[in-house]
């Protein structure tokens, strides 16, 4: 039976790469509809090859790019919120894959669980800002949240076929960024060019950033809490420079098992794609003795506060994961664009946690608000640490 598929964020390296499977295995996966943002060449040229009945850009303009694009062979194509709604709630088909960047990916995300499809879960934001409302409005609509994150996929693989009450820990690997090997004042100096050279993976600047940080650690940590039931002091990290090793599971008898696979986002798409079944060849084969060694170190946190303002948001009210979001978002948004110097990210974050009150996470627009609230406070504090630098 032919899966078919809605990608939220399709021209960005998640959305590529799921499409690269579908390709693979056009037996197993057909696009009904396909969301991106302002690259219309690159959807363009998607929409040729696979064909959706629904198409949506981020705005009007975008929208009437892409239709002189295609011409007469255009689907049906609309801009905006409303439209990377429609493309979330498409009723021809079965999943949605959130590819969605950001806090942006709240929403569509939102709308695809309340059309009852199975989600293929790229965005992080959706479980940090609303774990416990996306989990309800799951478990009632009878959808499946399906990790694509390698290292939740990874946890995933590595707890089947055993009991949730018998894990000691969770350990979510981290390739350390760019600055691993950096002291702290020079990682003071950094520049975002510095921080986007990541050593891995090929990912996009936001998220780029956010590993340099190791605050997708921190957000991990946070989805990891909401995707397993496991408190944050089961949920540790550990750097592994190789990135072979994407997550592993340490049982209370302490034996751990691990996943293990070459760096390719293909091979935890394609599992969630085709979740419990596995695709075949996905990936490279994993050729242990040609790597020799694999290497795990500590995670210098004095060097990282944002892991730690992750975990303290987490152990906040239900509301300070959403704080510490936008916060973060606002303030990787002022380093890429010069105004902030890389330890600013991490400032700016620590005083909007401590400047606006929390609370409970019981209502999407609370949500929202709070998100919104937490931007403007942040933006507040990314002026004055810009003037500051200037003098």
């Amino acid at each position: 039976m032919v899966k078919r598929l809605v990608i939220l964020g399709s021209t960005g390296s998640i959305g590529a790469a799921t499409l690269a499977v579908v390709a693979a295995h056009p037996d197993r996966f057909a696009v009904t509809a396909l969301a991106a943002g302002d690259n219309t060449d690159l959807l363009a040229a998607q929409i040729r090859r696979f064909r959706p009945q629904l198409a949506s850009v981020r705005t009007a303009a975008g929208a009437g790019r892409l239709r002189d694009q295609l011409g007469p062979d255009a689907p049906e194509i609309l801009y905006g919120p409303a439209g990377l709604n429609a493309v979330a709630r498409f009723p021809d088909a079965e999943m949605a894959v959130s590819a969605v960047v950001g806090a942006a990916g709240l929403e569509p995300t939102w709308s695809a669980i309340q059309s009852g499809k199975q989600i293929a879960l790229a965005n992080k934001e959706t479980l940090v800002m609303a774990g416990a409302l996306v989990l309800r409005a799951a478990k009632e609509k009878g959808v499946a949240l399906l990790p694509v994150d390698s290292e939740h996929a990874a946890v995933l693989q590595s707890l089947a076929g055993h009991r949730r009450d018998e894990v000691r820990r969770i350990v979510l690997t981290a390739s350390g960024g760019p600055f691993r090997e950096w002291d702290r004042e020079l990682i003071a100096q950094a520049t975002p060019g510095d921080a986007l050279a990541h050593p891995t993976w090929r990912m996009g600047r936001k998220i780029t950033i956010d590993s340099a940080t190791l605050m997708n650690k921190g957000l991990e940590v946070i989805e990891a809490h909401w995707l397993f039931a496991q408190p944050a002091e089961k949920i540790a990290i550990v750097v592994h420079t190789e990135s072979i090793v994407h997550s592993m599971v340490e049982f209370h008898d302490g034996q751990v098992v691990a996943q293990l696979g070459v760096p390719d986002m293909k091979g935890p798409i394609a599992y969630a794609l085709s979740y419990p079944d596995r695709l075949p060849d996905v990936i490279a084969s994993l050729d242990l003795t040609r790597i020799g060694a694999l290497h795990f170190y500590e995670v210098e946190r004095d060097k990282f506060p944002c892991l730690n303002l992750a975990y303290q948001a987490l152990a906040g009210s239900e509301l300070d994961p959403a704080i510490l979001n936008a916060a973060n978002e606002a303030a990787v948004h002022a380093f890429l664009a010069g105004r902030i110097g890389f330890y600013g990210i991490s400032q700016i974050i620590e005083e909007t946690l401590n400047m606006l009150e929390g609370g409970r996470a019981d209502s999407l627009d609370a949500i929202l608000d709070i998100d919104r609230r937490a931007r403007a406070k942040a933006e507040q504090i990314a002026a004055r640490l810009e003037g500051e630098k200037r003098n």
